[in-house]
């Protein structure tokens, strides 16, 4: 079914107006690059009973994003490089990086070990008790606090450890039960009673942020193997502020540079390429907004650099639209012979733009994804607007009467 000319330009107009209603709808993601944080890069170690494979670091990176999910931290980066490498990046964390490294980087092995009448320190390291229950047999994990207001972590068993545990202490009155994180006693309480309902607390020397820290390792669990940090970057907001500022600028000189050679060699035609460089802009901008991209600054280069491959679909049509002109073919045959021979370079040069953005995509990483990601949607749209949406405007023009001469295209 053919779609009549008025359809096709409201549909039109409705794309641009639901395009900049998404964006100012949802904000941009930032890059690291651009907001400021912290950039870390772990190297997953083996241990005698696992070696690291593609499943344990996928393990691992869940466990990660659980973690960073759990502080609030908005649209964290966690991603592999390589077969061994997790890059982690926290936008907008302004918090000591130490505290970050804690976080992602412990093992949080948590153990409660029978060590019958003896008490062991905190900070002692213990591996010859025998395990009673693990951080696996865990439901929940909260903050809370004592008697005497001092912060705690309250831990919930899951049914299977809670009816071991309620067996453990109704066998072991009196006694002590150390509680082990990665290996290190953290806690050693005396056994007083019974716990059937299988709760309880953890007491130590904790800071409300220790616990808390505490808190989520043992809801996100423990790491299959150990991590070890290879880098560590702090980048600052100031940095960020001034790269979007002067990313903002050289955007907006290279999109009027360009409307202002189109217009100048083009004539008329150029207004028609500039109309479909705004659509374009348009339509970027709520598809980057719509898909939660994350804008870094080789994505910037990227749409800096895809303004010009815009209009590049124009410049083919125009040139093939005046070529017809010459021959001596009225201007409606022109346009239209011109469209038609246009397709086959427009696609060739868009498709091998995007065969080299997939290749990119797929063997680089962190920064090279990214500007990857960004010329391919920037070439999917100039695809778009170069064959649609120009087209369209030359159909409305001719019909408004508004084109009426080769004049008008140079010729």
């Amino acid at each position: 079914m053919r779609i009549g000319l008025p359809i096709k330009v409201v549909i039109i107009i409705a794309l641009i107006g639901l395009s900049i209603w998404t964006f100012m709808r949802y904000s941009v993601k930032l890059g690291l690059d651009l907001q400021g944080g912290v950039h870390l890069v772990f190297e997953a170690q083996d241990t005698p009973e696992i070696k690291v494979t593609g499943d344990t670091l996928n393990r691992v990176q869940a466990i990660i994003d659980s973690r960073v999910n759990q502080l609030g931290i908005t649209e964290p980066i966690i991603q592999r490089e390589g077969e061994r490498r997790l890059v982690v990046e926290l936008p907008g964390y302004q918090e000591d990086p130490q505290s970050a490294i804690d976080l992602i980087g412990k093992t949080a092995l948590l153990e409660f070990k029978d060590t019958g009448t003896k008490y062991v320190e905190e900070g002692t390291k213990l591996t010859d008790a025998p395990t009673i229950l693990t951080g696996a047999d865990l439901k929940d994990a909260r903050v809370g606090y004592d008697q005497y207001g001092r912060p705690v972590v309250e831990v919930e068993f899951n049914p299977k450890g809670a009816k071991i545990f309620a067996e453990f202490t109704r066998n072991n009155i009196g006694k002590y039960l150390a509680i082990t994180l990665d290996g290190v006693v953290i806690s050693c309480p005396v056994i007083r009673s019974e716990i059937p309902d299988g709760k309880g607390q953890i007491e130590g020397n904790f800071t409300l942020a220790s616990a808390t820290q505490l808190a989520v390792l043992l809801r996100a669990g423990a790491l299959p193997v150990p991590l070890q940090l290879i880098e560590m970057k702090r980048v600052g907001p100031t940095l960020g502020k001034d790269t979007i500022d002067a990313s903002i600028r050289a955007g907006i000189i290279a999109v009027i540079l360009v409307m202002l050679f189109m217009i100048i060699y083009y004539r008329f035609p150029g207004i028609i390429a500039d109309i479909s460089l705004i659509t374009y802009v348009a339509l970027l901008a709520g598809l980057v907004s719509a898909l939660r991209a994350t804008l870094t600054l080789p994505g910037i280069a990227a749409l800096i650099m895809s303004v010009g491959m815009a209009v590049d679909g124009n410049v083919i049509i125009f040139e093939r639209v005046k070529e017809e002109l010459r021959k001596g073919k009225s201007l409606i045959s022109s346009i239209e012979a011109g469209f038609r021979r246009s397709y086959a370079p427009i696609l060739d040069s868009q498709i091998t733009t995007l065969i080299a953005s997939a290749v990119l995509f797929y063997f680089g990483t962190g920064p090279v994804r990214g500007f990857a990601v960004m010329l391919a949607l920037g070439t999917i749209i100039s695809l778009f607007t170069a064959i649609v949406v120009t087209q369209i405007l030359f159909q409305l023009f001719e019909r408004l009467r508004i084109i009426k001469s080769a004049k008008m295209f140079g010729v």
